[in-house]
Formats: structure tokens, sequence, C-alpha cells
């Protein structure tokens, strides 16, 4: 009877998962405070505390979300890892975390510990390619703000062939709400008498605003999809698909900030 008894209170004890344990100069190296050379001084000179007591061994493991570590009387964190993944959008998905109306969102289709990933350059529900998700705010800050002139480029079918002089308004700017768009890259890929494929390069971000552009001109897309953004191209990856992006994606796009950040000063 006892035994039983026994047994049941501890089935009903919640079970704690241990966080992440981490040496302690590669901690506080993670939390900003320097190299792992360099924090050690501060962990020997009596710096650090941890759970309330000053520590002075190098050796010490910290386990993240149960320890607390302090410098200044501050508790430190680790800084969170930076994320980036790519996504073929499908149509018919909205950029969204929630949506109101229970339509299905972009964050359907990546997987859970995603859910709270932001986006970085919008698409409305009708379009489709290449969405940036990361967690790295100044980049989503340097890719999408207009004056940064970070390169959009998109494939667009549209339901009517535009004449030359359209073609010419398309790339020197046209009407749409909020003012006469800048100038865009545009390229005819194919048309025929009932419509056209058209490249459009632009680096603005105003909202739906490569179909505002068609419209102006008096025809409508057919079907959006963005190609590229800044140096990270879509290439083949599945409708629905996400994937990581790689290293050296990863630095070209910041390298690509960098550069027009120099070409500002």
């Amino acid at each position: 009877m006892s035994s039983s008894i026994k047994s049941s209170k501890q089935s009903s004890r919640p079970v704690s998962k241990p966080g992440k344990t981490y040496r302690l100069n590669r901690y506080l190296a993670d939390c900003g405070l320097g190299s792992r050379r360099k924090v050690e001084s501060l962990v020997t000179d009596g710096k650090i505390v941890v759970n309330g007591k000053v520590c002075t061994d190098l050796s010490m493991q910290i386990t993240e979300d149960q320890d607390i570590v302090q410098y200044s009387g501050k508790e430190l964190k680790r800084k969170q890892d930076k994320i980036y993944i790519i996504l073929n959008k499908p149509a018919g998905f909205v950029v969204s975390a929630q949506d109101e109306y229970s339509r299905k969102t972009v964050y359907d289709l990546l997987p859970e510990k995603y859910a709270n990933l932001p986006y970085a350059g919008r698409l409305d529900k009708g379009s489709e390619g290449l969405l940036l998700f990361t967690n790295d705010g100044e980049l989503i800050k340097q890719l999408t703000h207009p004056s940064h002139k970070v390169v959009k480029s998109y494939r667009v079918d549209i339901d009517k062939k535009l004449s030359h002089n359209d073609l010419i308004r398309l790339r020197n700017g046209v009407e749409i709400e909020g003012g006469i768009t800048q100038k865009a890259g545009v390229f005819v890929k194919k048309h025929d008498e009932s419509g056209m494929t058209l490249k459009i390069e632009i680096h603005e971000g105003r909202k739906r605003q490569i179909r505002q552009m068609i419209q102006a001109l008096g025809a409508k897309v057919v079907a959006l999809r963005r190609l590229q953004f800044g140096p990270l191209v879509l290439k083949d990856l599945p409708v629905g698909r996400w994937r990581e992006l790689t290293p050296a994606e990863i630095f070209a796009l910041r390298r690509a900030t960098d550069n027009q950040n120099r070409g500002k000063q």
C-alpha cells in the first residue's frame, strides 16, 4: 500500500529538463563580455558571481536557465544563436504569425521551433518565392530599409503585352500609392499577344508595389514570384520547402549590407 502511494507521489512530480551546460569562460564570452581568454581575468579577479557567490573557478560548469550568473550586479544571458532560413513560399499563404481569418500562414510550413522567427520582406498572399527568416534583427533592418537599396528580383506574368513606352515608364517610375516609384530594372523574358513575362528588379519595398506598378499601366499581374533578395537566390528550392542558409550565403548577405553602408559614408 505504502509503496504504491510513494510511487504515485513520485509520478506526479513535474520532470525538470536540464538546460545546456557550458564552461564558465565560454558562457561569459557568449554573453558578450569578450573572448574566452579575456573573460578569464574577470573570473580570476573575482568579478563574476554565480548563484549569489563569487566564483573564481574557471572550470565551473554553467547550466543555462538554471544557474544565475552576474557581472557588476547585472544578470548575464547568452546571446541568442543566430538562425537564417529560406522558404520558397507558395501562393495562398499569408506572411504572418497569426491570421484573424484563420487562413494558412507561412509558419504552417515551418517546424514549430521557428514559430516566432521574424521574416525579412513581406510577400502578399497571392505571391510566391523567396522569403527569408532570421532572428538577426540588425540584418533585417539593413536588408529592408529603402535607404540601403538592396535589390529584390521578381518574375512577373501579366495579362497584357506592354508597349515600348510602357516599359520605359515602368523603368523610370510610375505613380502608385505613396508617390512615384524609383527607377527599376525591367527585362522582357517572353511575350505574345495575350501577355508578357517580365523580370523586375526594385530596391524599394512598398506594399503590393509590383502589382501596383503593373496596374498603373492598365495591366494585371497573373503570377508573381520573388527570385532573389540581395545576393540570396532562390535557385531550385521546391515550392513549400525551406532550408538553412549556408555560411557563404550568410557572409554574402552581411557583406552586401556592409558595402551599402560604406557607400553612404
